[in-house]
């Protein structure tokens, strides 16, 4: 940071609460373990269930709360829902902890 760049303390305030939400909704095993999926691409929520071990209704509920914090996003085809991660402040942040602590390098 430069001495002439100047930062509005109330935009540093918004995006920390922002990054607060964000951090709050990933701060869950089971939400991260979907999410470290979803960086590989859309799943469905059978797909997450048999990957997690735990039930459907249980995956949908955390399918939920990323979707209501506008994480996820859901694509109907057919009988099922398709999954992807939506906010691309999500993606880039799942991406450095999937590279940290998911793939081959963790």
């Amino acid at each position: 940071m430069t001495p002439e760049t100047s930062i509005d303390p109330e935009s540093m305030r918004a995006a920390a609460d922002e990054a607060s939400e964000l951090l709050k909704s990933l701060g869950n095993r089971h939400r991260l373990l979907i999410l470290c999926q979803l960086v590989q691409g859309e799943k469905s929520v059978g797909q997450l269930a048999e990957f997690l071990g735990i039930r459907d209704s249980t995956v949908s509920q955390h399918l939920a709360l990323l979707r209501r914090d506008r994480i996820i996003t859901g694509r109907r085809d057919g009988q099922s829902i398709w999954y992807r991660i939506e906010s691309e402040v999500a993606q880039k942040v799942m991406q450095v902890l999937y590279e940290s602590f998911c793939g081959s390098g963790g």
